[in-house]
């Protein structure tokens, strides 16, 4: 979406080690690629920007990635995603134009989400930056594209969270463990959090979180494999519970020791535990 990051994750992809081309019509993707592969650059990274500036039509785009996959070239489609009303206030602050043109800002954003509605619906990898800051955004792009991108294995980021706050909108699996015994009504663990072992004891100690545990390592065991097989060099999992301090917190960690252990790369982060 035009206004939700395109520059800085450009900026941010360099800095991985990229090559970077902004703007590139769909149709001359394939060419870009083959010029690389004369070169004999069979490692190289290429981050090719494509959105709304060459108009609203994104079937080529498609045919683009089919004829790349097809050669046996591995791709990624990465969506930067932000809230209507964060693209409003974006557009209303730094008071450039819309690419879409025609009626008001809010109009021009419709037209354009209606259109990247199956690009975004068809990607690997969403980022919403609504809430993101710089560094949030260059953080969530190392942990999706560094290292070496073709050999790379899926990379799985957990990140707890308090539903009070919203759900984490990139989250590929979604799970609410507010039906378990919560910390925040026992006052000597109200204070604490999720990874203090007394309240992760707490938390853990039930028949219904361990069954939850075990559920949850089965479906993204049984998942990653056939989301790499389509593609996807990045899953994310949110975590949930109320405030996002307690339950979410233990889960989350132990959810990712589990899933360390069966050879999976993990990342484990707590978006709520200091609120």
């Amino acid at each position: 979406m035009s206004g939700a990051g395109r520059s800085l994750a450009g900026k941010d992809l360099e800095d991985l080690g990229f090559e970077v081309v902004d703007n590139l019509p769909p149709a001359l993707i394939t060419d870009v690629v083959g010029h690389v592969a004369l070169e004999d650059r069979p490692s190289a990274r290429l981050a090719v920007v494509v959105d709304s500036r060459r108009g609203l039509e994104f079937d080529e785009l498609e045919r683009a990635v089919f004829r790349l996959a097809v050669s046996g070239v591995r791709t990624s489609v990465l969506f930067l995603d932000a809230s209507d009303e964060a693209l409003l206030n974006r557009y209303s602050e730094n008071r450039r134009p819309h690419p879409v043109a025609g009626g008001s800002i809010s109009e021009s954003i419709a037209t354009e989400r209606e259109a990247l509605a199956d690009v975004r619906a068809r990607a690997d990898v969403v980022i919403d930056t609504t809430d993101r800051s710089v560094h949030d955004l260059r953080e969530l792009l190392a942990e999706a594209f560094s290292g070496e991108f073709p050999e790379q294995p899926i990379r799985v980021s957990i990140r707890s969270f308090g539903f009070k706050y919203g759900a984490p909108r990139e989250a590929d699996l979604l799970f609410d463990g507010r039906f378990l015994p919560n910390p925040h009504w026992v006052p000597a663990l109200r204070p604490r959090i999720g990874t203090d072992p007394e309240v992760s004891e707490y938390v853990l100690g039930t028949d219904d979180a361990s069954e939850f545990l075990d559920k949850i390592t089965d479906l993204v065991e049984f998942l990653l494999p056939r989301f790499k097989d389509e593609g996807k060099a990045y899953v994310s999992i949110g975590i949930g519970c109320t405030g996002g301090r307690h339950r979410s917190v233990a889960i989350a960690e132990e959810l990712g020791k589990r899933l360390v252990q069966t050879g999976v790369d993990v990342s484990v982060r707590h978006r709520d535990i200091d609120r």
